[in-house]
């Protein structure tokens, strides 16, 4: 399979510096998006190790299949899903070791959701509330759960619409890289098809834009990735922009 890809990042409209960060890396098919947080710039610290620690991992275990790698394979899984389960718990464990390492990094931490494709299949890796959706067929599906507290009680009760979004605690999420020393990968593997549209993002889009609209922008412009991602971050923001807004598009082509 061929893809078709972008990604941009804003700021937002009340942000005063990105904890944002994303990454493509297309020679390894494989895409990724991570939400920092905490105080000052350490979260653009923890996401910008996360991102960077997985993609570099990805690429070293890709072209040297006999590297050791810091976790056993799990033998229920291949290659692939055990490699990104893998580089996701190790950048866990980076960001980690440097918020123990350094006062000023403390409690720093990072969501993170990436997208590979090997043969016919994504593999989808998260932890926290960036988001991974699918296009299929004019549909729009979200493929990850939400580590939140949001979503945690959404399980236990029956939300309106209107008490979901007046939720008082939507921000606070229950997993995230480096909160501990080790942490919970969840791993999504499904088939593709010419035409599937994944966007990756963190909540300040799925924050500000409701699925519908997610979903009408991108096939408004679902033969330009990199307009779908403009837009879908133009319209995040003119809906407010209270925080940073990250989308990676990948389009799986017609061949």
């Amino acid at each position: 399979m061929k893809f078709e890809y972008a990604g941009l990042t804003d700021v937002g409209m009340k942000r005063t510096h990105n904890e944002d960060n994303l990454q493509l890396v297309p020679d390894s098919n494989l895409f990724i998006v991570a939400d920092g947080m905490g105080g000052h710039a350490s979260g653009e610290v923890a996401s910008q190790i996360a991102v960077e620690t997985v993609s570099q991992f990805f690429q070293d275990a890709l072209a040297d299949r006999e590297m050791t790698w810091p976790y056993k394979e799990d033998k229920n899984l291949g290659f692939l899903a055990n490699l990104f389960v893998s580089s996701v718990r190790y950048a866990n464990l980076r960001v980690f070791q440097k918020s123990c390492e350094d006062s000023s990094y403390k409690g720093m931490g990072t969501t993170f959701v990436g997208i590979a494709f090997e043969g016919d299949q994504h593999f989808v890796a998260h932890v926290g509330d960036s988001r991974c959706y699918r296009v299929r067929q004019n549909r729009l599906q979200q493929i990850t759960e939400d580590h939140s507290l949001l979503n945690d009680y959404k399980k236990m009760a029956k939300l309106t619409p209107e008490e979901e979004k007046n939720f008082p605690h939507k921000n606070i999420i229950v997993r995230a890289l480096g909160m501990k020393e080790s942490v919970l990968v969840d791993l999504g593997v499904d088939s593709i098809l010419p035409g599937d549209i994944y966007v990756l993002c963190s909540d300040g889009l799925n924050g500000e834009v409701e699925d519908d609209d997610i979903l009408r922008i991108i096939l408004e412009h679902e033969h330009d990735v990199e307009a779908v991602c403009a837009q879908l971050i133009e319209v995040a923001n003119a809906n407010g922009g209270k925080d940073n807004v990250t989308v990676v598009v990948v389009k799986v082509k017609d061949e």
